[in-house]
């Protein structure tokens, strides 16, 4: 039977037993056998160039496009890992991350002691979610998960009351009702009771970060940040002309210097730490002291990848309306989702809504209804991405301990990155060999005050484990005086 014929055959039998059993079972049935190919075989059939980068995710392309093209029928048991590598030239590595990366899209089924098959995605063809962009560069730098689970069927539900919106003008300058309900529902169910006239929706926390420097700092004036901090704070402060103030671990000393106070106590980006209860309180305590403003940052904060008791949220202390709070649905819920918030009085919020006209008139009305759809799932939303991130935290770590030893970091408790301290001064050589490995990389030198922390590098495990482990072996492998394993080598036109 050929290839084509065989997956005409598979789909008129998943429609005779009613979609119960696995595609690749059902080919094994019909065949009546189970057929195997030799490695040789498909190394030749699948042909991936030597320079491809990263190889893995080329092989396990390569293999689907055969699968979809019918040289290799649904079905067939896949040479073992160790032999395949043989015959291709490459790591056994190498080959067990395509046929993992195949087993997380349908494309291949496996049991204990029967082997790696061929198999077609119930539901038909799907892109990989894995965030490869388009120059083939593994994004270590990027701290963001596909969406999780909970979004397709929010994006439904959305779609299927979004007509109820079309009459009305489509701007809400402070946010929909429903979103703004949700948003100061779980502030209350967090322990600092919220109403909704208290909330604005933005489009995404950083919008939210511009329009409150832009509306508390003129040119001039001192904002206090962490350093390590967010990179895009930084940037924000100094578009709006104020002037940087760096606290380090000296935050609650240093605010005797600043009019605002820019800190993210909830799993710190880059560090991953969480500030425990009592140095909020102490954080609070001496912003009141010193009349500073408090902007906290809770991007991350709904992302534990321990079992961890969260503190209450730092504006739990707050007795005088100094704390203004921002979060955002793209950690938690997909960063596709341009939704962010900010809670603080009514006539901040009101000011506010004044200011964004200039900037903006509202925020998507189709984004809202989906985010607010998804909060009365939010506990089962960070069950997923906890039990994701502690995989990926895992593998990191692991391949870190096997292959750059001589770099150190505290091993985070949530958030989506380890903030590691290398064994050499700078960053810089190790961020471009690296780059030439296939590898992007994010210096410390972004997430410090005015060129600090240049030994450092942020590495996300947000991605696939995988992934991580191809990465860091990568990254390995490029350092000084090593050689690129065989299955990474490039060849570069620069």
């Amino acid at each position: 039977m050929s290839g084509c014929l065989y997956h005409n055959a598979l789909s008129v039998a998943k429609v005779l037993v009613g979609k119960t059993e696995p595609i690749a079972e059902i080919g094994l049935k019909l065949a009546g056998v189970t057929r195997t190919i030799a490695p040789e075989q498909l190394a030749r059939l699948l042909a991936v160039p030597a320079g491809a980068r990263p190889y893995y995710r080329a092989l396990a392309e390569a293999l689907r496009g055969r699968m979809h093209d019918g040289a290799i029928p649904v079905g067939v048991r896949l040479p073992a890992e160790r032999h395949l590598a043989a015959a291709l030239g490459v790591s056994r590595t190498t080959v067990t991350a395509a046929y993992d990366l195949l087993k997380d899209h349908g494309y291949v089924t496996a049991r204990q002691g029967s082997g790696s098959t061929t198999a077609l995605p119930v539901g038909g063809d799907t892109p990989w979610t894995i965030p490869i962009p388009g120059d083939g560069m593994i994004p270590l730098h990027v701290a963001s998960m596909p969406a999780a689970s909970q979004v397709a069927p929010a994006v439904a539900a959305a779609a299927a009351s979004y007509h109820r919106h079309l009459l009305g003008i489509g701007y809400e300058p402070v946010g929909l009702p429903v979103l703004r309900e949700e948003v100061a529902r779980r502030y209350t169910e967090r322990g600092v009771a919220t109403r909704p006239e208290q909330i604005l929706i933005t489009p995404g926390a950083q919008q939210a970060m511009h329009l409150l420097f832009a509306l508390l700092v003129r040119p001039g004036d001192p904002v206090l940040l962490e350093s390590p901090t967010y990179a895009h704070a930084i940037q924000s402060v100094r578009l709006h002309g104020a002037r940087v103030v760096a606290a380090g671990e000296l935050m609650e000393s240093s605010l005797r210097q600043a009019k605002v106070a820019y800190v993210l106590p909830d799993f710190h980006n880059p560090t991953g730490t969480l500030m425990d209860a009592a140095r909020r309180a102490a954080l609070v305590a001496a912003a009141r002291r010193h009349d500073v403003t408090l902007i906290c940052d809770e991007t991350w904060g709904e992302v534990a990848v321990d079992d961890v008791v969260m503190p209450p949220p730092l504006a739990r202390w707050d007795t005088d309306n100094r704390v203004i709070t921002i979060g955002s649905a793209s950690k938690l819920w997909w960063g596709g989702l341009r939704v962010g918030w900010l809670r603080g009085t009514a006539e901040l919020v009101e000011r506010l809504s004044v200011l964004r006209s200039g900037v903006d008139l509202a925020t998507a009305v189709f984004d809202q209804l989906v985010v607010a759809e998804l909060f009365p799932r939010v506990e089962e939303s960070r069950a997923e991405r906890r039990a994701w991130l502690a995989t990926s935290r895992d593998a990191l770590t692991a391949a870190l301990a096997e292959h750059l030893p001589g770099w150190t970091y505290p091993r985070p408790v949530g958030g989506g990155s380890i903030w590691a301290k290398l064994d050499v001064p700078s960053a810089a050589p190790v961020v471009q060999a690296a780059a030439a490995n296939g590898v992007r990389l994010a210096p410390g030198r972004w997430f410090g005050v005015d060129g600090a922390c240049e030994g450092y590098l942020r590495l996300s495990y947000c991605h696939p484990p995988h992934m991580l482990a191809d990465a860091v072996a990568r990254i390995a492998a490029a350092r000084p005086g090593q050689a690129p394993p065989a299955d990474t080598r490039l060849t570069l036109s620069l």
